[in-house]
């Protein structure tokens, strides 16, 4: 690996004699930040490595941009094709989901865009696919393009197209397989019915192809899709979390004129938005952001204190809760773990992050006490980066003051380390993130819903345990010097 110059929070390790990095990085630095266009929302950023652009979509249009310098090479007008949803790249292919723009519940379509000339790609270019594709991605070898048709209905209790993912031969460029859940088995705890098909949000692929993993976020479960078969094989109910035990406390309570994180006798479903895969050990493990959601007409949620339930603690009566799940007494349901959590892949708990996200948005000063009654700080979008063996886990906080992104260890699963929290004044509300390498040194793109932007981090690697003994004893050397020309004066 090439090693960069030694960061300058590392030097009190050197001087103590300890060299012990708890990070494979030693450091982020600031890059750049790109305010899009008017029309463009800044939500999924892909990079293309053969052109070192960035390609952040959002609502009508994409933004090219490149990727050293975050100014814009090109914006494509989308408009035309739908409300574009996301973006993937593979290999110089640039892959797009969009929805209707004149009716959701109608099948969406992928289109084809080649990165190098930014426009439409030869042969085949425009595949239908299901009702409202919110997300898409390649499978590792690029010979499969999975999309979440989430399939949300207009209004709830009319039309609801089933939700499914469409599976695209990128050979023949054209749908292999639509799978759905109709008979697919459901295991596990915790599954919700809000009065809605299940709804694919998010997929994620092992590595080595042969299943994805999407989450189902309403119903706080996920679907286990066999890349041989195209089909699911199971639905896994992803359980609930119990806030009233030690290292899982929330601040419940909006009005209060606190902030303070508490036990809390209630109990949160994960329902994850993005999941990320990864490989450990020789098993695949799922990183999950437990954001938590609800139908989009509420119809499913409402205060404690709304709710017609009794018997609950005064210090609940402005928590949002599942009307479908919760009953009077304590037996409260809230929406969201306020957590990212890493499972196996049968969907078994190994790891989650308790209140430490909230808590170390607290301590920064960037925790936004108005939604201490609805799921915090909504952990969404996730991203991973493998350094040297090591992996790093990227978790954006949608609902903090300023631009958020939390930073671990999850080299092993079970015991995933806090290493930092990267913090951006005038950016609000991450919404997807990409790591990349290119030009010998590791990336962080972050696009910003609310603000609009899109902001690049460069991460400086920490230098090998040899470089540090080498610098160590120079330094040391240096010392033995400076002592003989002290006693010779």
């Amino acid at each position: 690996m090439h090693i960069k110059p030694i960061p300058a929070l590392l030097l009190g390790l050197m001087a103590s004699g300890t060299v012990q990095a708890a990070s494979p990085i030693g450091g982020f630095q600031f890059e750049w930040t790109t305010t899009h266009i008017v029309g463009v929302t800044a939500e999924i950023p892909a990079f293309d490595a053969l052109t070192n652009t960035l390609w952040v979509a959002g609502v009508v249009g994409v933004d090219v941009l490149d990727a050293g310098t975050g100014s814009l090479v090109q914006h494509i007008d989308t408009s035309g094709f739908g409300n574009i949803n996301s973006v993937s790249v593979y290999n110089g292919m640039a892959a797009m989901a969009f929805e209707s723009s004149t009716d959701r519940t109608l099948p969406g379509q992928v289109v084809l865009f080649d990165t190098a000339s930014r426009t439409l790609a030869g042969g085949t270019n425009q595949i239908t696919v299901g009702a409202l594709p919110d997300m898409l991605t390649f499978t590792p070898d690029g010979s499969k393009l999975l999309v979440a048709n989430e399939a949300t209905p207009t209004t709830y209790g009319g039309i609801d197209p089933a939700g499914s993912v469409s599976i695209i031969d990128m050979g023949s460029r054209s749908v292999a397989a639509t799978a759905g859940f109709a008979g697919v088995p459901v295991t596990g705890s915790g599954v919700r019915y809000p009065g809605m098909d299940f709804e694919p949000e998010y997929i994620t692929v092992n590595a080595a192809g042969t299943h994805a993993f999407v989450t189902l976020q309403e119903a706080n479960a996920m679907g286990v899709l066999d890349l041989g078969t195209l089909q699911f094989t199971s639905v896994v109910g992803l359980g609930t979390k119990d806030f009233s035990l030690p290292g899982n406390e929330i601040d419940p309570n909006h009005k209060d004129g606190t902030i303070e994180l508490r036990a809390a006798d209630v109990k949160g479903f994960y329902q994850p938005d993005a999941v990320a895969a990864y490989e450990a050990g020789g098993q695949t493990y799922l990183m999950m952001a437990n954001e938590g959601d609800t139908r989009e007409d509420d119809g499913d949620k409402e205060r404690v204190k709304d709710a017609g339930l009794s018997g609950y603690p005064a210090d609940l009566s402005q928590l949002n809760v599942s009307t479908l799940d919760s009953a009077s007494g304590t037996d409260l349901y809230t929406f969201g773990g306020r957590s990212f959590s890493i499972r196996d892949a049968a969907g078994n708990l190994v790891f989650d992050s308790g209140s430490q996200l909230d808590a170390e948005a607290i301590a920064r000063g960037i925790y936004a006490d108005g939604r201490s009654d609805d799921k915090g700080v909504e952990p969404e979008g996730v991203e991973l980066l493998e350094i040297d063996g090591r992996i790093l886990a990227f978790i954006g906080l949608e609902r903090t003051t300023k631009g958020a992104v939390a930073v671990y260890d999850i080299t092993d699963p079970a015991s995933a380390s806090f290493v930092d929290m990267i913090v951006t004044d005038g950016d609000v509300a991450p919404e997807g993130m990409k790591a990349f390498f290119m030009d010998g040194k590791y990336y962080l793109a972050i696009a910003n819903e609310v603000s609009n932007t899109t902001t690049l981090y460069s991460m400086a690697p920490v230098p090998e345990p040899e470089t540090y003994a080498m610098l160590l004893a120079g330094l040391g050397l240096v010392g033995f010097m400076a002592r003989r020309k002290a006693m010779r004066a």
